[in-house]
């Protein structure tokens, strides 16, 4: 049995506004993406028999089996492999669920790079990024991870976006956002699209006061409004909603700010979060001795970066 775990880090959005939908029913999105060091943990235990993937997680509300995204991307990837073995995934869940934050996304990105890291990386950089567009919108970003532009539905990633270090706070709130309600909102009465992203990337070290993220605006919730406000006046420099919500981060100067304003959120979800390079990142790797035709044993390899 092959066994693999990695970091599936979490994401903000800076920007993001809707340009416009498709055919199809799916919208098109402008977004400045960020990899946070919070994380889910995803192990992976595969053996050389062919059968079916499993999938649990810790955390009861989120589904398990067939329900869960990343038994739909083992599919996806085993499919373009052409290879079929028999995996079990596991969750260790860190990332608040709904939040906005693309746990989920980030846990599937995280089964396709580690199921080719076991395979023998038999997919190309290119092929894992198809393989994670058919999976969700999200998920080729967080596969490639970093602070990166992304269009359309998720596929158009661009490395245009430099941005001056900083520190999130994220506040989760003890409610959801209706993010097929917002959708639906749009629909009927489409907000004309911003077109302010050019204005956030050349914002440099001001890019908190940049910030925008369009369901703020179709929500006009008020409890969001009032975590976004008292985030500034706890000396964030800007505070925005993450992808659809309902989690909320403020931007701060300092480490040491930023917990200092995590205490005056006793009764939320908080953690204080430093920007990543890299959306998953291997953390331990087990792979078993295999022969050759010759009957020659391999090397076992143990990998943890």
């Amino acid at each position: 049995m092959n066994e693999i775990s990695l970091c599936a880090y979490a994401k903000l959005n800076l920007y993001l506004d809707i340009t416009g939908k498709r055919n199809d029913g799916y919208h098109l999105l402008e977004t400045v993406m960020q990899s946070i060091d919070l994380c889910d943990i995803v192990t992976i235990r595969m053996s050389d028999k062919v059968g079916a993937s499993t999938v649990g997680c810790s955390d009861p509300r989120i589904p398990d089996g067939k329900k869960n995204i990343c038994f739909k991307a083992a599919n996806y990837f085993y499919t373009a492999a052409r290879r079929y073995p028999a995996s079990e995934i596991f969750i260790e869940k860190r990332v608040p669920c709904a939040a906005g934050m693309g746990g989920g996304s980030a846990d599937a990105a995280a089964v396709i790079v580690g199921l080719n890291k076991l395979m023998g990386e038999p997919l190309s950089r290119s092929q894992l990024l198809k393989v994670a567009a058919r999976t969700g919108a999200d998920v080729p970003f967080c596969v490639v991870g970093g602070t990166k532009l992304c269009r359309g539905v998720g596929d158009d990633i661009r490395n245009e976006v430099e941005l001056p270090e900083r520190v999130y706070l994220v506040v989760m709130p003890d409610f959801l956002c209706d993010t097929h309600g917002a959708y639906v909102i749009y629909d009927e009465d489409p907000l004309p699209q911003r077109n302010a992203m050019k204005r956030f990337l050349k914002s440099g070290d001001g890019f908190p006061k940049a910030m925008y993220n369009v369901f703020g605006v179709l929500y006009e919730n008020e409890k969001i409004d009032g975590i976004i406000e008292k985030l500034k006046s706890l000396g964030a420099e800007g505070a925005c909603l993450t992808g659809s919500g309902s989690a909320v981060f403020g931007v701060f100067k300092d480490e040491q700010s930023a917990v200092n304003a995590a205490k005056e959120f006793p009764n939320y979800f908080t953690s204080v979060c430093k920007p990543m390079k890299y959306g998953t990142r291997i953390i331990d790797c087990k792979i078993e001795e295999t022969s050759d035709k010759d009957g020659n044993s391999n090397d076992n390899v143990t990998e943890g970066t």
